[in-house]
């Protein structure tokens, strides 16, 4: 059954965020962390841990050859398990950069000492499936590595179609990065034939950081078996001896676990479908906000990320200002990341967030803009 999650108060005690992570949390999720502490060797921890397989997978359209770990990291620590557990030590990896956190992506896989081309396109631009096959039908790759929502520029790339190239390459295995849009938007792991699908959990899971997710294929795995040195940490074979009995290598973050199986709780009491489309609303809300007001979309026309807009400061405000107007009010907003500092500003209109609260934000930033 649909249902509006919980209102947040509209005078807050704290803070609110409109930062692209981590983003707010609902009092009912941080309390759902105060459960009394159980062993994580014991039978009540395996049970947890298979309570939440169900969701997960369905949360990814994770199919029969998905299994979804659960990591104590952010997704940052997923990306370097991709990197030494899908590319083999004579062959490369190839990256599609088109801003700050796939350019970082691409960096720690060198840093684990893989092989790696890029795909490069100008920030605010999305990857194009016809680069991606002109690249491939060149060289092979082990592993291609996406971003599927860029968080830096508000750009969500045309996974699906990108997926399907790859798909004609049945060696090369894809890693998607999908931190910044996973629960607000679809993701379909099985059907798109994603090997790896990483994320974690302060954006639009709306829970607090700390844990992180990756529902990854039996490909990957006999890819894995075939490299000799992956690490510990990260190994995906390791992760899977334990996943197999409901438990994790090294100690999990069970406080997180408890409050994620209360969240997926209320997200699916408001419905997938319904939660993906009021992800739209507020992206549709912010770039008629951003018109309204003069300003511009730093992302490409028909790329706009559902879950957070990055727009050009072309009006040359001051940011900083704005900022602390807004902190006098208890609102906290995202400036621009990396080399995009001062040339733009980001919204983000992920998780819990209602149309009220977008209100808020917008009323709050008129007046400063009417100074």
């Amino acid at each position: 059954m649909r249902r509006e999650l919980s209102a947040m108060t509209s005078q807050p005690d704290h803070e609110r965020l409109y930062i692209p992570g981590p983003v707010e949390v609902r009092r009912e999720i941080l309390d759902a962390q105060g459960q009394w502490m159980i062993g994580h060797r014991g039978k009540a921890f395996a049970d947890l841990y298979g309570r939440l397989q169900p969701l997960l997978k369905e949360s990814f359209g994770g199919g029969d050859q998905h299994r979804v770990y659960i990591y104590t990291s952010s997704g940052s620590g997923i990306w370097e398990s991709a990197s030494r557990c899908c590319v083999r030590d004579d062959q490369a990896a190839l990256h599609l950069v088109n801003g700050a956190f796939s350019e970082r992506w691409a960096g720690v896989t060198r840093e684990n000492g893989k092989q790696v081309d890029a795909i490069e396109v100008p920030w605010g631009k999305a990857v194009r499936p016809e680069q991606v096959a002109e690249a491939l039908s060149k060289k092979h790759y082990d592993m291609v590595a996406v971003v599927y929502c860029e968080t830096s520029t508000g750009v969500l790339n045309p996974l699906p179609a990108i997926a399907e190239v790859v798909r004609q390459h049945p060696d090369t295995l894809l890693a998607v990065d999908v931190v910044s849009c996973w629960l607000g938007t679809e993701v379909e792991a099985a059907a798109w034939g994603l090997d790896i699908a990483l994320t974690s959990s302060q954006k639009a899971f709306a829970l607090p950081p700390g844990i992180a997710f990756g529902a990854v294929s039996d490909r990957v795995l006999e890819r894995a078996r075939q490299i000799p040195f992956r690490g510990y940490y990260f190994d995906v074979l390791t992760l899977e001896k334990h996943h197999e009995k409901n438990n994790t290598p090294a100690t999990p973050p069970i406080s997180l676990m408890f409050a994620a199986e209360r969240q997926f709780r209320d997200i699916r009491a408001e419905g997938y479908a319904a939660r993906y489309a009021r992800h739209r609303r507020l992206a549709e809300l912010t770039r008629a906000w951003a018109a309204r007001q003069g300003f511009e979309m730093f992302s490409e026309e028909g790329y706009h990320s559902p879950t957070v807009s990055t727009i050009r400061n072309n009006r040359g405000i001051d940011f900083s200002a704005m900022q602390k107007f807004l902190a006098a009010r208890g609102i906290s907003l995202g400036g621009g990341y990396g080399k995009l500092k001062g040339e733009t500003f980001r919204i983000a209109h992920m998780g819990d967030l209602q149309e009220a609260h977008l209100n808020e934000l917008f009323a709050a930033m008129d007046a400063f803009l009417a100074q």
